[in-house]
C-alpha cells in the first residue's frame, strides 16, 4: 500500500469533513477555528494524496463529487473512531484537575450557571470551566461537551443521564404594565393584552393549544427566539410572558399574573458520556452541578 495513505495527516481529514458538511472553506473555517487558506490547501493536499478530485468547485461554495461522498462516509467513520480514542483515553483521567466543559441554555447560561461555577471555582480551584450557551443539542460523543444540562432527557446512545426535577413556570409582566392594562384573570383575557412569544420557535404556541387556548403567532405583539432576550423583554414593560418563577419572582419590578389555567413544568437533566461520567474531574462537577441546581428544581 502506498505510505502516503498509511501515513494520512488526521487534519487532513477533519479539514475535508467539515468542508463537506458545510459547503464552504468560510463555514468550515469558522467550525474549525482555522483560516480559509489553510483549509485550501489541506483540501488540495488531500486530493493530490489520494489521486482523486473530491470536490465541485462552484461560485456558491464546494460540492462534493461521487467519489468525494464514497470518501466522506468513510471520513466519518474515522472520525467517529477518533472520538471514542478520546473518550476512552479521556475516561481513564485519574486528576482532580483538568478542563469541564458545560453545554446548556441561553437562559440558564445567563442565570443559573455564573453563581454555580463560581461555587465549583472556589471548592475545586483546579478544574477549569468552558460554558457553552447553546439552545441546540451538543454531540457529547465528539465532545462539544462534556456534561450538558438540559430541559429535556436526551436520547444520544451511551449517555449517562439523571433527572434532578422540574423547573417550574409562571406567566410574568412588569407592575407598570399591568397598573397600564389590566390584570388577566382567565384564558380569554390574554387576547386583550400584548404577549412576548418566540418567532420562530413554536413551543408556547403548542403549549398553549395543548392547554386549549386557541393562540395564534398574531396574539404576540413582539417575538423573539433568544431565552435572555425574550426575559429582558418582558422586564422592559413589553407584555406578559412566560420565564421560571424563582428567577422570576426575585426580580424587582415584575409581578406573577395568576391565570386559569396550568402550565408546563422544564425537566432538568443532567447528562454525560458514559466513557466520561466516573472521570474524578467530571464526577465531581457532576456532583457540584446536581448541589447547585437543587435550588432552581422541585
Amino acid at each position: 500500500m502506498d505510505t502516503r495513505l498509511t501515513n494520512l495527516d488526521w487534519s487532513l481529514i477533519q479539514s475535508f469533513l467539515a468542508v463537506a458538511e458545510t459547503g464552504s472553506l468560510s463555514g468550515a473555517a469558522r467550525r474549525l477555528n482555522a483560516s480559509q487558506p489553510t483549509l485550501g490547501r489541506h483540501i488540495k493536499t488531500l486530493e493530490e494524496t489520494l489521486g482523486i478530485e473530491l470536490f465541485h468547485r462552484h461560485a456558491r461554495g464546494f460540492e462534493l463529487t461521487r467519489l468525494g461522498h464514497d470518501i466522506q462516509n468513510y471520513a466519518r467513520r474515522m472520525e467517529e473512531a477518533m472520538a471514542a480514542l478520546a473518550l476512552t483515553a479521556a475516561g481513564g483521567e485519574t486528576r482532580l484537575a483538568g478542563d469541564v466543559r458545560i453545554a446548556t441554555s441561553v437562559f440558564m447560561a445567563h442565570h443559573a450557571m455564573p453563581g454555580i461555577i463560581a461555587d465549583i471555582r472556589a471548592q475545586e480551584p483546579d478544574i477549569h470551566i468552558d460554558l457553552v450557551p447553546s439552545d441546540a443539542s451538543e454531540n457529547l460523543l465528539f465532545r462539544e461537551a462534556d456534561i450538558a444540562v438540559r430541559m429535556y432527557r436526551p436520547e444520544q446512545l451511551d449517555m449517562v443521564t439523571k433527572h434532578l426535577g422540574d423547573i417550574t413556570l409562571g406567566m410574568f409582566a412588569t407592575t407598570g404594565y399591568l397598573d397600564r392594562k389590566g390584570r388577566p384573570r382567565a384564558a380569554e383575557d390574554l387576547r386583550l393584552h400584548d404577549m412576548v412569544g418566540y418567532d420562530a420557535n413554536d413551543d408556547i404556541l403548542r403549549e398553549m393549544r395543548a392547554m386549549g387556548i386557541p393562540a395564534a403567532r398574531d396574539w404576540f405583539s413582539v417575538r423573539c427566539d433568544n431565552q435572555s432576550a425574550y426575559w429582558e423583554l418582558i422586564r422592559a414593560g413589553c407584555g406578559l410572558g412566560f420565564c421560571q418563577r424563582n428567577i422570576a419572582l426575585a426580580t424587582p419590578g415584575l409581578e406573577e399574573v395568576r391565570v386559569d389555567f396550568p402550565l408546563p413544568v422544564l425537566p432538568v437533566w443532567l447528562t454525560a458520556h458514559e466513557s466520561l461520567r466516573h472521570t474524578q474531574r467530571i464526577s465531581r462537577v457532576w456532583t457540584l452541578l446536581e448541589a447547585g441546581l437543587r435550588p432552581f428544581v422541585s
